[in-house]
């Protein structure tokens, strides 16, 4: 077996690297924190965020792992620990005896609409904000194709039909 040299990563590239590390889990610890104020994880958010844009506010199981990029078995856990605080309901699909939706309730859709805004607050304060709109553009420009790949690469989204 061939062991090639690695490609190490120049100064620079080393300094972006973890700068981009700490300020990503700098940023989802501030907004963890937000979520928890509002009585609600991170996932319970995202997981509110794809339900009250979804036509209906309901997604199949499927579709729903493949949005928040959970695994099935996280995914039914989560939306189990949902449905115990009364913010979305599991309902079957017809004509398909396994599959499942995930509906956002009253409760689910009044909650999103009252903690939506502080997470946007949040986002701004800690992110938006502090861009201007080239980099913002900038950004985009970077992150949506490099998700995309990755997205594509992933055998956890593969195994969800992600």
């Amino acid at each position: 077996m061939t062991q090639t040299t690695p490609r190490w990563l120049t100064e620079a590239e080393q300094t972006a690297w973890r700068a981009f590390l700490a300020a990503n889990r700098l940023l989802m610890l501030e907004l963890e924190k937000g979520h928890q104020r509002d009585g609600l994880s991170s996932s319970d958010y995202e997981v509110l965020v794809h339900l009250s844009e979804a036509p209906g506010k309901r997604l199949r199981m499927w579709e729903l792992a493949k949005g928040t990029l959970l695994e099935k078995s996280r995914l039914s856990h989560q939306i189990t620990r949902m449905e115990r605080a009364g913010l979305v309901a599991r309902e079957s699909c017809p004509g398909d005896r396994r599959g499942q939706f995930a509906v956002l309730t009253e409760k689910g859709w009044e909650t999103i609409q009252r903690v939506a805004p502080n997470h946007v607050d949040l986002v701004r304060a800690y992110f938006i904000d502090r861009l201007n709109p080239e980099q913002v553009q900038t950004l985009t420009e970077i992150f949506a194709p490099m998700a995309e790949d990755l997205r594509s690469r992933c055998p956890k989204a593969e195994e969800a039909d992600l």
